[in-house]
């Protein structure tokens, strides 16, 4: 209870400072005067080292509801509603099978609060775009058979990705964010589920239309001191942080500017019209965090997740009966 009641205050100090918080991308935010970054020996913008996100968890993925259509909001009004939906959040951090003590989760403490009403910075209101009729009943039917069966499983339950925003995106521990550079390459090392992201930068083609990965096929490049990342060839069946699935359409593009020495200010693009009506788009920044340990993600013991979930669903098929 003292974690719970203590963490708005610790995560959301400095929020009563800002005068509006209406929304705007992050990536709006300009590079430090009179500053460029070192680069690397082949010409890169040199960005390796520790990163963090945690410093955004507590910014709501989406507009909370009680701000809809508001241009007006306060930095009083945002203060009280952020820190209802960080209590919402530890409370469910607290709660319910799978979650852990208390102990684990980042909370920010020692990073700067998320300063905007929400990561969707586009749409304007904040708000994911309404669902196709493909991607309404897509959603309506893993929420019945999400575990029913092995093919329908999300593959972070299997433990193998969380999905390419599921990697970037905020979230209760594991934020840390390894970045190498190698002549051609950057590769972008995430503590949750132990993945390299490697992008080449050297204009290769895409592959075959006809290989999709969990992940995708990124393909990167630098425009002055912002690392373009393209990914496309995802599975038909994913995992997407926020909206929790997509299509074989997907289209995912990611910008990582350099403003200053220990920021990087993330945005990123999906556009999955097969699943979404339009495309939307989340920002926030990362912070350099020398001091930050990658530690070992272990998933689930022994992976007895997987067979004890579809065990469950065969029992309850048995007892339901034909």
């Amino acid at each position: 209870m003292r974690a719970r009641s203590s963490v708005p205050a610790v995560v959301l100090a400095g929020v009563a400072t800002l005068a509006l918080l209406a929304g705007a991308p992050a990536a709006a935010q300009a590079p430090a005067p009179d500053w460029t970054p070192a680069t690397t020996a082949d010409g890169q913008p040199d960005i390796q080292g520790l990163w963090n996100n945690v410093g955004a968890f507590f910014t709501p993925f989406e507009r909370p509801r009680e701000l809809d259509g508001r241009e007006d909001v306060g930095a009083d009004e945002l203060q009280s509603v952020l820190e209802e939906q960080a209590e919402q959040k530890v409370a469910a951090a607290d709660s319910g099978t799978g979650a852990g003590p208390l102990h684990w989760y980042e909370y920010g403490a020692t990073h700067e609060p998320g300063t905007a009403p929400s990561l969707v910075v586009d749409p304007p209101d904040g708000r994911l775009p309404p669902l196709t009729p493909f991607g309404s009943q897509r959603r309506e039917y893993y929420q019945v058979h999400r575990h029913d069966a092995a093919e329908t499983i999300a593959p972070s339950d299997r433990c193998l990705s969380r999905g390419l925003l599921g990697k970037m995106l905020p979230t209760f521990y594991n934020n840390g964010k390894l970045i190498l550079q190698s002549p051609g390459y950057v590769v972008i090392y995430s503590e949750m589920i132990h993945h390299a992201r490697i992008i080449p930068l050297d204009e290769r083609p895409p592959i075959g239309e006809n290989i999709r990965l969990w992940e995708g096929d990124a393909r990167g490049r630098w425009e002055d001191d912002t690392l373009v990342v393209e990914t496309t060839n995802y599975r038909d069946m994913g995992e997407m942080r926020g909206s929790d699935l997509h299509s074989e359409a997907l289209r995912i593009v990611e910008r990582f500017t350099v403003v200053d020495p220990d920021t990087i200010v993330y945005e990123a693009r999906i556009d999955d019209r097969k699943t979404f009506t339009g495309e939307w788009t989340v920002a926030f920044p990362f912070e350099r965090d020398p001091t930050y340990q990658i530690f070992e993600y272990a998933c689930h013991e022994a992976n007895y997740s997987v067979p004890h979930m579809l065990s469950g669903a065969r029992a309850e098929e048995r007892r339901v009966g034909p």
